[in-house]
């Protein structure tokens, strides 16, 4: 049944009863009742029991947050004076008093099992290699000894420009046990990039790699380390992972020798919004916000998120498709926290095949996988069957994050993955790393909808008078604070860009830049960024509608719209498509896509102009570039628009700048 044709009053899919009384988060409930004053599951009814506990835990945070503390038996080695000592945003401060430690929360189970497994890793070549719990614990311990004799101390910032291998983990674990603030990126990055990012914090060590292989090509990154170790003065030390089999430059620390010999773990107890690491926004019209991140709240929101959202547990085998530039790079190591085994692979998405991934989950037994929504529709325009064509029993959850996954989307995982699929749409941000709303275990799964705002965020939608709405498209606010909100943004006097970032348009509430509409059966539908909004007549709609309609065609790869103010009061919106390899973009195709758009999407939305481009470009985590390719087309300067360094393909860039020029010679007026 396509997308067109589901009835969407009836769920995709439903979770059995067994399935909702065995999930981590019916207990959690049934126990926060008897504990701290949680509602009673309304028996044979989890929709009705899951609103209850959400609105409880948005209504008493204090009750909620200890909850999750004492549920998962967090270890505070100084105790707490109170849970929310101040609601104000910006500003809540979470658990005054109290102290611990994110890497001894992480490497627990490697106490009580340390022969099972806690990492497994894969490349191109998909030869599995296992870490058990023990030995990560003993690697961690190795590199935090190293970081301390290096003089490493609580505060100092480590910096990794590593591919998601178990390195990484190893060196984000260790520089958490010390004190130390993380900070990575991808070695896709350029020098450039990594640049604006890292001499921001000051790095006092850097880990990183020779080089990394994608796409069954090997990329030498020797010289852009060089060129790192230049223009990074703070660097005290450099661990260097050999991937490609160099030998260790100069005055660098070789990695066999970091992790050599049996330590001891010794963890630095620090304060609960001591920070863990930095994130970074995509940075593409100016320097990225360097995003700032507490142990404790980090350490509470992934336990919730995983154990209770994705209902991970030892027995689980998580996945995600992500890179250390992304947040979901972080996400996916708290799966640790829930004493899962996380399955790192470093690879291109789709190569060999089209279906590598659906094959790594194959291959290692994947129970919750994640990926991007746009890897699910490149799976569907591909006709792949994976249910088919791969053993996937195991499989429980998919999850999809990065844009919003569009109802075909829904509609081709049960055809294609497994009817008794349960499929977890997510949506969150880098400035939390975590969902706002998203995957819930006992509720049942609506075309195009997410599952339901998650527990303890409070999660809303406003229009434009600040006034909630249901059923309509609104801003996505959030009303209260959440422990893993940013503590504050690196080097920001008086937290000024932080407030302007997110509390300007709404003092002391969060307006996190997302069209949304909460639906009146509690169910979540995201319609793409608010800051690139598409306004024809009063009228105002999400790019991420016209992208999904649009993206159907098989003659279309990629799309993008913008919606551009002229000077003379005028309104241009044009979409722009990359077609797909054998296709023209003749009048047929172009009365194709206005006839979709105007049919299922809005008559007053269709584009004014369609124009092929060679290709939509992105940030350096996958997302569209929406707002720098509204200024240039605007006319604002390439360099003005954008910083080249956050683009994948700056050159994509001047094809709109070009026609922007050209559009302002044969109208001068506009």
């Amino acid at each position: 049944m396509s997308s067109t044709e589901q009835d969407e009053t009836e769920p995709l899919w439903q979770p059995r009863p067994e399935r909702v009384e065995a999930a981590n988060i019916t207990r959690f409930q049934s126990w926060a009742a008897q504990r701290h004053g949680a509602p009673t599951a309304t028996e044979g009814d989890p929709l009705a029991s899951y609103r209850a506990l959400h609105a409880w835990s948005v209504r008493e945070p204090d009750q909620f947050w200890q909850a999750v503390a004492e549920w998962f038996d967090v270890r505070f080695t100084s105790p707490h004076q109170s849970v929310l000592a101040d609601a104000a945003m910006p500003g809540a401060r979470w658990f005054p008093g109290a102290t611990l430690n994110y890497a001894e929360h992480a490497l627990r189970r490697a106490t009580e099992h340390p022969a099972e497994t806690a990492l497994i890793h894969l490349d191109e070549r998909r030869q599995p290699q296992q870490t058990s719990w023990a030995e990560l614990r003993r690697q961690v311990a190795a590199v935090a000894a190293l970081l301390r004799d290096l003089g490493v101390r609580p505060g100092d910032r480590v910096s990794g420009y590593l591919p998601n291998i178990p390195h990484a983990v190893v060196a984000l674990l260790a520089t958490a046990a010390v004190g130390g603030v993380w900070t990575s990126c991808a070695p896709d990055f350029g020098a450039r990039s990594v640049l604006d990012r890292f001499q921001q914090v000051e790095p006092v060590v850097l880990f990183t790699v020779d080089g990394y292989t994608y796409g069954g090509k090997t990329h030498d990154r020797t010289d852009t380390v060089a060129e790192l170790r230049r223009e990074l003065p703070t660097l005290r030390a450099v661990v260097h992972v050999p991937l490609l089999g160099t030998p260790t430059p100069d005055g660098a620390v070789d990695w066999d020798q970091a992790i050599s010999g049996d330590h001891e773990l010794h963890v630095e107890q620090v304060p609960f919004d001591h920070p863990l690491w930095v994130l970074y926004s995509s940075g593409t019209t100016g320097l990225p916000k360097a995003i700032v991140q507490s142990q404790g709240g980090i350490l509470l929101e992934h336990l919730k998120q995983t154990a209770l959202h994705f209902d991970l547990g030892p027995d689980d085998r998580f996945f995600w498709y992500t890179s250390t530039g992304w947040m979901m790079w972080n996400f996916l190591v708290g799966g640790l926290l829930a004493g899962a085994t996380v399955v790192l692979y470093d690879g291109s998405p789709g190569y060999p095949e089209r279906d590598a991934q659906w094959r790594i989950a194959e291959q290692t037994g994947v129970t919750v996988f994640g990926t991007s929504a746009a890897y699910v529709v490149a799976c569907r325009k591909a006709d792949l069957h994976p249910g088919r064509d791969l053993d996937l029993r195991r499989v429980r959850c998919v999850a999809t994050t990065g844009s919003p996954l569009p109802p075909d989307g829904f509609s081709w995982v049960y055809q294609e993955v497994g009817s008794d699929i349960w499929l977890a749409s997510v949506s969150g941000g880098t400035d939390v790393c975590s969902c706002f709303a998203g995957g819930v275990p006992t509720l049942p799964v609506y075309l195009g909808e997410l599952q339901a705002p998650c527990l303890g965020s409070d999660v809303q939608s406003w229009d434009a008078t600040g006034a909630p709405v249901v059923d309509e498209v609104g801003e996505l606010v959030v009303t209260g604070p959440m422990p893993s909100m940013p503590v504050r943004f690196w080097n920001d006097p008086d937290d000024q860009r932080y407030r302007e970032s997110y509390f300007a348009t709404y003092p002391g509430v969060w307006r996190h830049g997302d069209w949304i509409t909460l639906t009146s059966r509690g169910t979540v539908i995201v319609h793409g960024r608010s800051d690139s909004t598409l306004n024809r007549a009063g009228v105002r709609m999400g790019s991420a509608d016209i992208y999904e309609a649009v993206e159907r065609l098989p003659q279309v790869r990629e799309s993008l719209v913008i919606g551009v103010e002229q000077p003379d009061g005028g309104y241009w919106m044009p979409l722009f498509v990359h077609l797909a390899d054998g296709s023209r973009l003749d009048d047929a195709l172009r009365d194709e896509i206005k006839r979709t758009i105007r049919d299922q999407v809005s008559p007053r939305h269709v584009p004014d102009e369609i124009i092929e481009v060679p290709g939509v470009p992105h940030t350096l985590t996958g997302k569209r570039i929406e707002v720098p390719v509204k200024k240039l087309l605007q006319g604002a300067a390439l360099d003005k628009a954008v910083n080249p360094g956050s683009v994948d393909d700056v050159t994509l860039l001047e094809f709109f700048a070009r026609l922007a020029r050209e559009r302002a010679a044969t109208n001068p007026d506009r």
